[in-house]
């Protein structure tokens, strides 16, 4: 039998161990919440954002078809309502109606709510958003590289076919990977669709920001509509979310709390900005071509 001066040091021993596990897990725990409250706020950020540009698109361009009056589009867009070019102007009347769709859906494919209390309508759902997704990425490259005439030069129309190709990707690796079973890498691939396709989107909340940190144009021809600026932000529309994404999904897994800080700091960071451009496009874009003339 263990003397009592050992018997009770052999108790102690694995409740000391366990307090200070438990005091080393705190700051991890700390710094993991933090990091998740970051990435909810610039969450709830964007998706409020991509709802206000879908009203914009559904007040603007579907007001203007529903009264006759397409022509209007091209107050906007360069080269968009072209009289008597049927089949063009059917596939961007389709591409505006499924960029309101896909918002509505992507939104809603978020909410952990319908997840777990409807799942059947998760996945279908989710198909309808794959769907949508590849038929956007194909008429923007339809009216990038087939009609032609979109604004901006070379650079930004590459920048803007890798976000199509992406998106392309990402469908297909998504619905692999539900397919398969494998639900942790389904919803890193969906995450990834998600950002990838709101990258007309990020576009216009980056152009936005930028003019509102410069107090206006600064590394492009605002007439011409080209410039290094542009073309940088026809590629960042895509990269930078994504790289955001990554760097949040490693920190997420990590134990390392430098990591879960340098996340955190990134996505607080990313919130600000994205907020600053989402004021700023919905009160000098979006809201102005929302008023009567």
């Amino acid at each position: 039998m263990l003397p009592t001066a050992a018997r009770q040091a052999h108790v102690a021993a694995p409740t000391a161990a366990t307090r200070a596990a438990s005091s080393q897990c705190r700051p991890v725990a700390a710094a993991n919440r933090l990091l998740r409250g970051a990435a909810a706020l610039w969450l709830c950020i964007a998706v409020a954002g991509q709802l206000l540009f879908a009203a914009y698109v559904a007040g603007f361009y579907g007001r203007a078809a529903l009264a006759g009056t397409p022509e209007r589009w091209n107050r906007v867009l360069t080269h968009g309502y072209v009289a008597g070019d049927h089949v063009f102007n059917a596939v961007l009347a389709l591409h505006l109606l499924l960029a309101v769709a896909i918002v509505l859906a992507g939104a809603a494919q978020l909410l952990p709510a319908l997840r777990r209390h409807a799942p059947a309508v998760h996945r279908w759902n989710g198909r309808a958003y794959m769907l949508c997704a590849m038929l956007l990425s194909l008429g923007g490259l339809a009216m990038i590289w087939v009609r032609g005439g979109a604004a901006g030069d070379l650079g930004q129309h590459l920048g803007t076919s890798l976000n199509a190709l992406l998106i392309a990707v990402f469908v297909a690796m998504a619905w692999r990977s539900a397919r398969s079973g494998r639900l942790a890498a389904h919803r890193r691939w969906a995450l990834r669709l998600f950002l990838a396709v709101s990258g007309v989107w990020f576009f216009r909340v980056g152009l936005m920001f930028w003019l509102a940190v410069n107090q206006g144009p600064a590394g492009f021809d605002p007439d011409r509509f080209v410039g290094p600026a542009l073309t940088t932000l026809a590629f960042a529309q895509t990269l930078l979310p994504l790289a955001v994404l990554e760097l949040y999904l490693r920190a997420r897994d990590s134990r390392r709390r430098a990591l879960h800080w340098l996340a955190a700091s990134t996505l607080a960071l990313m919130s600000l900005a994205t907020l600053i451009g989402t004021v700023a496009a919905a009160a000098g874009m979006w809201w102005p071509m929302l008023r009567p003339a």
